[in-house]
């Protein structure tokens, strides 16, 4: 139950056309916040509740260096997620109940 879970948190977050806006950017490497307000132009308050969704939900990770915080991609939690995809694809095996088909 637990895998559905963190499952359904993290596609959750990626349901979002200002949360996938910010995928895109970190794509090519980590982003101080204060770099990624005028390219996606919003607020930076805005954007730390999209980040912090991000981050709650493992997609990406953050580090403090003084004042600024660097967001990047945790390529781990993603490569997950691509493997619940690519399991989905296949049918599962052992037994299956059999009931009668609808007609």
């Amino acid at each position: 139950m637990k895998t559905a879970e963190n499952a359904s948190r993290r596609f959750h977050a990626l349901a979002d056309e200002t949360r996938l806006k910010i995928i895109d950017r970190l794509r090519d490497g980590e982003e101080c916040v204060c770099n990624l307000t005028g390219p996606l132009g919003m607020r930076q308050s805005l954007l730390s509740f999209h980040l912090r969704t991000l981050k709650d939900a493992g997609i990406i990770r953050d580090r403090k260096e003084g004042r600024w915080v660097y967001y990047s991609l945790n390529f781990d939690v993603l490569d997950e997620m691509l493997t619940t995809l690519e399991a989905l694809k296949k049918p599962r095996k052992g037994l299956r109940l059999i009931a009668p088909r609808c007609e």
